[in-house]
């Protein structure tokens, strides 16, 4: 496939990431019909890119970090920067494929798998993880009711970006009962918002 090339400036490192021109252009209409699956993970999103830059400030030198949804995985390459040991997921074959692709270009050591949430079990096998990251994630329903309950098998600390979606709120709401859950936003992202979530004892 075609693909552009960015650079980006992310936890003292100079990156570059390839990436397709036009996501649009991926659409394949009877993958649509099969899952309602569009090409998502194309996109640099401002909720991954915000996500990245609060993963970067972190202490996680050792620690065991899981993306969900990764699509191009900046909040991912963030962690590895910062020493963590990164497993990046995704449901698309050509986001997992690419994404290694740039992460072995920028000579950076994660590991990365195509998962599907309906099939968690290469997740759940080696949970519990110190952090689950996920950007822009909740654009649909089901994705939200997948998550609320996925995470309590995965972690106890989530950090979770997203652009003030609809389903954001539901989920928030849904997740105060196991959570505690601080927010802030983005303050060069407007909409950006990101959710830290810790489980209740």
């Amino acid at each position: 496939m075609e693909l552009i090339e960015d650079t980006i400036e992310l936890a003292g490192r100079r990156l570059t990431v390839r990436r397709p021109p036009d996501s649009e252009a991926l659409i394949d209409e009877r993958a649509f019909e099969h899952e309602e699956f569009l090409p998502y993970w194309a996109e640099l999103w401002p909720s991954g890119l915000a996500l990245a830059r609060a993963v970067e400030m972190l202490p996680l030198g050792g620690a065991r970090v899981l993306e969900l949804g990764c699509g191009l995985g900046l909040p991912s390459f963030a962690a590895a920067i910062g020493g963590a040991r990164v497993l990046a997921t995704d449901w698309a074959p050509d986001a997992i494929a690419l994404l290694g692709e740039n992460a072995r270009r920028n000579e950076l050591g994660l590991r990365v798998e195509i998962v599907d949430w309906d099939e968690p079990e290469p997740l759940l096998r080696e949970a519990p993880w110190d952090l689950v990251l996920a950007a822009d994630v909740l654009y649909e329903r089901r994705n939200a009711e997948r998550l609320l309950e996925l995470l309590p098998a995965l972690s106890r600390e989530v950090l979770l970006a997203d652009p003030s979606r609809p389903h954001a709120q539901l989920f928030l709401d849904a997740a105060a009962a196991d959570w505690r859950i601080e927010t802030c936003d983005d303050p060069k992202r407007p909409r950006v918002r990101i959710h830290h979530l810790i489980s209740i004892p």
